[in-house]
């Protein structure tokens, strides 16, 4: 049974002082002239690093999730912890993100600085290679503004209590989605990026398994599913399946055509379709992929808005995973 990259688990959550800044300060041709060939050198670096199954666009859209829950797009999620801050990236939760994901930014910053150093941030580069790896394996394409700054903090303590978990009901994933400023309609939008990439073994085993499992998931599903995930802690732990077993390398409605027949892998999957307030959702979201892919367009792009630092609310960093010193830090006003 081979290994695979950590779920793609759509995780948004809320703090008050990180709301959307205005639309007015990001802008489409931000780098047009400090920086023309920025699209083109992330488009060329996710495309030669993009992996089967889409494990690369699963990564980076995780990637680009978890970092505008806490702080907003700032990229504070990619740095990394000293000896005096545990950082996002350190806490449990986010140990699953995929060195592999981290190293296709390191990447795109390093071309970046030999093309037009010290200009482009590191958020404007998750927001881009998000954009590219979704489009690349089908998915739609949508707006990318441009002109983050880099956040100047990343605390691990500040992540746990704000992600939603595998098995949270409608009431409790929804709670975190209407504080950022998101519908109950954008919020199942959002959760067809579970379209691509997988779960760990031990965020849904105990619904095939043990004295109560799942009566809402399908027999034969479940079968497999104990099959693939049979001694993960002894012999993987990183076994998994892919949330959408039909067609898991392509970006498509295939996600909500799977709630619909008891397909869901995760218990916070499945109560989309089992809830009577975000069922009609998945149901139009499975009978018409064009409605899905224009709702989660306009929804990433609101997304890609949510608490961003501009001017000298932030800075750009010299290197992704590390804050720059003070005499390091670069404005631009």
């Amino acid at each position: 049974m081979p290994s695979f990259p950590p779920v793609i688990f759509l995780l948004l959550v809320f703090i008050p002082s990180v709301l959307s800044a205005p639309v007015t300060s990001l802008t489409n041709d931000y780098y047009q002239e400090t920086c023309p060939d920025f699209s083109k050198i992330v488009r060329e670096v996710v495309t030669t690093t993009q992996g089967p199954q889409g494990r690369t666009a699963a990564g980076i859209l995780r990637l680009f999730f978890h970092d505008c829950f806490l702080e907003g797009c700032d990229a504070s999620v990619l740095i990394a912890k000293d000896a005096l801050n545990k950082s996002e990236r350190d806490d449990e939760i986010n140990h699953s993100l995929t060195e592999e994901t981290f190293e296709i930014v390191t990447r795109i910053k390093t071309a970046l600085e030999k093309s037009c150093p010290g200009v482009v941030s590191c958020a404007d580069i998750l927001a881009q290679s998000t954009h590219e790896a979704v489009t690349m394996i089908g998915g739609p394409s949508y707006e990318v503004k441009l002109g983050r700054k880099d956040g100047c903090e990343s605390k691990a303590r500040k992540v746990g209590e704000n992600l939603p978990l595998p098995n949270h009901t409608v009431h409790e994933m929804m709670s975190l989605f209407q504080k950022k400023g998101f519908t109950l309609k954008e919020m199942v939008a959002l959760s067809g990026a579970h379209t691509i990439g997988i779960a760990h073994c031990k965020d849904f085993i105990c619904r095939v398994t043990g004295p109560r499992p799942d009566l809402d998931i399908d027999a034969e599903y479940a079968e497999v599913l104990k099959s693939q995930c049979k001694d993960y802690t002894v012999v993987n732990e990183t076994r998994g399946s892919f949330f959408d077993p039909v067609t898991p390398d392509k970006f498509d409605n295939m996600y909500y055509k799977n709630l619909e027949n008891g397909r869901g892998l995760l218990a916070s999957d499945n109560i989309l379709f089992k809830d009577n307030s975000t069922r009609p959702f998945v149901e139009l979201y499975a009978n018409n992929q064009t409605v899905f892919f224009e709702d989660f367009a306009r929804a990433m792009e609101k997304l890609g808005m949510v608490g961003v630092k501009v001017d000298k609310n932030g800075d750009v960093r010299l290197r992704c995973d590390n804050l720059n010193k003070p005499k390091e830090a670069i404005l631009r006003v």
